[in-house]
């Protein structure tokens, strides 16, 4: 049987998939030949990641899929109900990346408080000129610990922020549409643990007591976060995003920013993605990173032999 890993796929996920006696493709097709190539090369298996999509139309077109793959949490790129009423597995990987998303989170959230963006844009520039302006320009840093963290969304990816705003000295609190209450446990390197338990609030709650919010919703049709919940904020809070595009108004982000409303933003997705919108590139108040949540070593490991092995599970191929 033959996987085409479109996106890529770890060295650990291939060896598996190869060990288990699958063959494993990894040449990158063009979107607009994907259908024909899957149909040509008799491929059984469909891997992806952000970049590639899987929509009606490459379903129809290919019936000889039997699995279609995501190697990450969101499926948005998969028209996942309707290949699984033409009987295509659809699996992905929710657990996997979760740590590392979570670790960008709080490389956005340093960045913002110590201004590491913005001097890393100058101190190349001006640094060996100006290096006593630009020290006074930054020295109005500020910690995390003591502050409140307002997460949205206490899924796995929630709650692992929550395990490092908790291990950094942060309140934590969250909002969730569906979770009530969730525990989570922060572990330390010589075994020990402390668990704590976080009941969901209302999202105006959240708003309004946050120094920092983090989004780690799905794709949604509406924003979560526009002009009106940015003015429930408080003066000099800031947002991440490295959930999805689309879940916050980049218009009103932009204003609060350019006003002091907010303070900064983190973001690693965008509403126009894969060509975010200049003003948003530009502003010196926003750190920005190229939707690379799960792009770890570690990850894209996990990923790969997640990934496997539940391909191994669906279709038991047999060596001979």
């Amino acid at each position: 049987m033959k996987v085409l890993a479109n996106d890529g796929i770890s060295n650990s996920g291939i060896k598996a998939l190869e060990d288990a006696g699958f063959e494993v493709i990894t040449v990158k097709v063009a979107q607009e030949q994907l259908a024909n190539y899957i149909n040509e090369h008799d491929i059984d298996v469909l891997l992806v990641r952000s970049a590639t999509t899987a929509r009606k139309e490459l379903i129809d077109a290919c019936p000889g899929l039997k699995v279609i793959g995501r190697g990450g949490v969101g499926m948005d790129n998969i028209d996942v109900a309707y290949a699984r009423e033409k009987g295509i597995k659809v699996i992905n990987t929710p657990a996997a990346s979760s740590a590392s998303v979570a670790e960008l989170v709080f490389g956005h959230l340093f960045n913002g408080v110590r201004y590491l963006h913005d001097s890393n844009r100058n101190m190349p520039l001006e640094g060996d000129s100006k290096f006593k302006d630009l020290k006074k320009s930054y020295a109005g840093g500020r910690e995390l610990r003591g502050k409140t963290l307002g997460i949205i969304g206490i899924g796995r990816i929630g709650s692992e922020v929550a395990k490092i705003a908790l291990g950094c000295g942060m309140r934590v609190i969250v909002s969730d549409s569906v979770i009530d209450e969730t525990e989570v446990s922060v572990s330390f390197f010589d075994g020990r643990s402390v668990d704590f338990k976080l009941k969901s609030q209302p999202l105006d709650t959240v708003l309004s007591e946050s120094d920092f919010i983090t989004l780690h919703v799905p794709a949604q049709k509406n924003y979560i976060i526009g002009k009106s919940e940015i003015e429930k904020m408080k003066p000099g809070a800031a947002i991440i995003n490295a959930a999805r595009g689309g879940v916050i108004d980049e218009v009103a982000l932009i204003e609060a920013l350019e006003s002091g409303k907010l303070s900064f933003a983190g973001l690693d997705t965008f509403e126009a993605e894969p060509v975010p919108a200049i003003k948003v590139l530009m502003n010196p108040n926003i750190s920005l990173s190229p939707h690379i949540g799960a792009a770890t070593n570690e990850a894209q490991d996990r990923i790969g032999t997640e990934l496997a092995s539940q391909i191994i599970d669906i279709l038991k191929p047999t060596n001979s």
